[in-house]
């Protein structure tokens, strides 16, 4: 396991073992104030796919070795300079970075400016981590008003069952799931939030998500006051699922970058890192008694680990498109899993071969299982309800457009469907009566 790797959950301890934000910027810090520019505005051109003139700058000990021009990139002091400096603030197009695009804003030009006055230091952990790393977690407002639904690409019931928590813009949406009345906003989490799952504490909520391309992680935030708790698992792509395991304080975590994480939630300290993914890693899940962790990925391949070792024990490739979603049976010896391949598979992970399948009428994503029963979002469909033992689907549940995403709360007896078009529907689960509808926004 990489440095890098291994402090990707500790990140948490280090900016929030309080409780508190990230930290403000800071005119002569590296990491709140230059990183960040360099993220966004360089390493397209500069970093380890590409090197536009022989320069790199997506770590800082990459950051300070000249590239084909033999200048020396960064020359700290009271009188800074370098050829970075010199590059992003020239007045002349051909020699301003970065090329064919607006010049950078002043203030992010002084941000270099002061942090290289200051002396150029480097104040984050290693040298050689990645400056998306090195950054810390974005805090980002929530819009006041939407002008259209967002996608309900994740829900949750409470354990109690009297609120439903929905995925909004950088927030989650909270309802009362009796009324569907917002009865409260929770903000500064992902740009887009993938998953939801609640800690055994009943007042936390792991919530997986991020900004395509850029960043991504898992966050803790308490419902019950908004805070946020700690960010872990960070990533410089979204993150597609969390899944707490059972009696533990540990979460799995499936990310964009092919990486399967296995997270110490009180500590934030990355357990386990599974590599054996080639390809987006799209859901993760735990076997009932938590000795077993599932991933689906983009490869078209689902497998299963040991929890205890992550030993490989199962590779389940007999999809033949991308696996969006995985789930154990009851009894832990089979997988249920789904895909673009529009069929909810099961199979031995005994055997790594396919018992039964069952046919849906689209693009499968992530599957909730309660008891013998899986329920199944399905693209442009309404919610396949099927029947696990007979391998049939015994029906459907109308999402009010395309369903992506489901939640249910057994005690009562209810089920939240989520569409794309952003339509949050409340069903009764033993007849798929609408209970009541409404839309996934202010």
């Amino acid at each position: 396991m990489t440095p890098a790797i291994r402090r990707l959950g500790l990140t948490a301890a280090i900016l929030l073992a309080a409780g508190e934000g990230p930290l403000a910027a800071d005119p002569g810090s590296f990491k709140t104030s230059v990183a960040a520019v360099l993220v966004d505005n360089c390493i397209a051109c500069h970093g380890a796919k590409k090197a536009a003139g022989g320069y790199r700058l997506d770590t800082f000990a990459q950051l300070r070795i000249a590239g084909d021009s033999g200048e020396e990139p960064i020359v700290p002091g009271a009188t800074p300079g370098g050829e970075l400096l010199r590059r992003i603030s020239a007045d002349d197009a051909d020699e301003r970075m970065p090329p064919d695009a607006p010049p950078l804003s002043p203030e992010a030009v002084q941000a270099v400016r002061d942090w290289l006055a200051a002396g150029g230091a480097f104040d984050g952990a290693e040298p050689t981590d990645p400056l998306w790393l090195v950054t810390p977690p974005r805090t980002v407002p929530s819009p006041t008003t939407y002008s259209f639904p967002t996608p309900a690409t994740a829900l949750a019931f409470s354990p109690d069952g009297s609120r439903l928590f929905v995925g909004g813009y950088h927030e989650l949406l909270v309802f009362d799931a009796a009324e569907g009345k917002l009865v409260g906003r929770i903000g500064n989490v992902g740009q887009r939030v993938l998953a939801m799952r609640f800690l055994a504490d009943g007042r936390t909520v792991a919530v997986a998500g991020g900004e395509p391309g850029r960043d991504g992680d898992v966050r803790l935030v308490d419902v019950e006051n908004g805070a946020l708790k700690a960010v872990l698992a960070r990533s410089n792509d979204v993150v597609f699922d969390v899944a707490p395991r059972p009696n533990s304080d540990e979460l799995a975590v499936a990310a964009a970058d092919g990486v399967v994480r296995v997270v110490d939630a009180s500590s934030g300290a990355v357990v386990r890192a599974i590599s054996s993914h080639g390809d987006w890693v799209t859901a993760v899940a735990w076997s009932d008694d938590g000795a077993r962790l599932a991933s689906a990925s983009r490869d078209k391949s689902v497998k299963i680990y040991d929890a205890a070792t992550g030993e490989l024990l199962a590779n389940f490739g007999d999809h033949a498109a991308p696996a969006r979603g995985v789930v154990f049976t009851a009894d832990g010896t089979e997988a249920l899993s789904t895909g673009d391949d529009r069929n909810l598979r099961r199979w031995s992970i005994e055997t790594g071969k396919q018992t039964a399948a069952v046919e849906l009428a689209g693009e499968a994503f992530r599957p909730v299982r309660d008891g013998d029963t899986a329920f199944v979002p399905a693209a442009g469909q309404p919610v396949r309800v099927v029947d696990i033992a007979q391998g049939v689907v015994a029906g459907a549940i109308d999402a009010g457009g395309a369903a992506v995403a489901v939640a249910v709360h057994p005690a009562t007896g209810r089920i939240a469907t989520g569409s794309l078009e952003g339509e949050v529907r409340l069903v009764h689960r033993t007849d798929g009566q609408l209970v009541r509808a409404w839309p996934a926004r202010p």
